[in-house]
C-alpha cells in the first residue's frame, strides 16, 4: 500500500474479507496510510474527501492493530441490486442430489472419528477460556484474545457440521435400502 500512495497520491486499498462475508453479505473495508512525517509536524494526517457517511468508532481490535496510528478508515457504502444478491446467496448452494449421494461407510466412520478428536481437544480449550474469564476483567479479555481461535465458536461449528453430515447420510442409507 505505501508503494501505491507514492505512486500516485489519491491511492486507498480497498480489502473484503472472503472469510466474514457469507451468505449475500460482503464485508468491505477501505484504508489509507497516516504518513509519520506528516504527525510528527503537528499536521492531520487525514485527507478530506467528499466520500459521505458517518465515522464509525473503531473496534478494539483495530485500535490494536494500529487503526488510527499506521493507517485510517474510509466509510464505504455500496449497493447490490436483486440480481447480484441472487447470485451471492447461490454460490454456496449445494444441488439438489448432492444430499442423496451416499459417502463410504468407512469414510464417514473415519471423518466421524476425526471430528469427535477435534470437538474433544476443543472442550478442553473451552474450559480453560472459562477458567481465564474469571481471572480477567472484559478488556483483558479482548486484548488477550485477539487472533486466537474462538473454541466455542468452532465446537458449535463442529456440532452442527457433524449432526448434518449424519442425518444426511443416514437419511439416504434408509431412501436406498427401501428404492433399490
Amino acid at each position: 500500500q505505501q508503494s501505491f500512495e507514492q505512486l500516485n497520491n489519491k491511492a486507498v486499498a480497498v480489502v473484503v474479507d472472503p472469510i466474514q462475508s457469507v451468505k449475500g453479505k460482503v464485508v468491505i473495508d477501505a484504508f489509507r496510510l497516516i504518513n509519520p512525517q506528516v504527525t510528527m509536524l503537528g499536521g492531520e494526517p487525514r485527507q478530506t474527501t467528499s466520500n459521505i457517511g458517518h465515522i464509525e468508532k473503531p473496534s478494539l481490535q483495530a485500535l490494536y492493530r494500529g487503526l488510527n496510528k499506521h493507517y485510517y478508515s474510509i466509510v464505504i457504502n455500496f449497493r447490490k441490486n436483486e440480481l447480484e444478491q441472487k447470485m451471492l446467496l447461490n454460490l454456496y448452494k449445494r444441488k439438489w442430489n448432492q444430499a442423496m449421494k451416499l459417502e463410504r461407510m468407512d469414510d464417514h466412520a473415519k471423518r466421524n472419528e476425526n471430528v469427535m478428536e477435534s470437538m474433544a481437544n476443543l472442550s478442553k480449550d473451552y474450559s480453560k477460556w472459562i477458567e481465564e474469564e474469571m481471572k480477567k476483567t472484559k478488556q483483558e479479555l479482548l486484548v488477550s484474545r485477539i487472533g486466537k481461535v474462538d473454541p466455542k465458536r468452532h465446537l458449535h461449528q463442529n456440532v452442527e457440521e457433524l449432526m448434518s453430515v449424519n442425518i444426511s447420510q443416514t437419511l439416504g442409507a434408509m431412501i436406498n435400502t427401501k428404492a433399490f
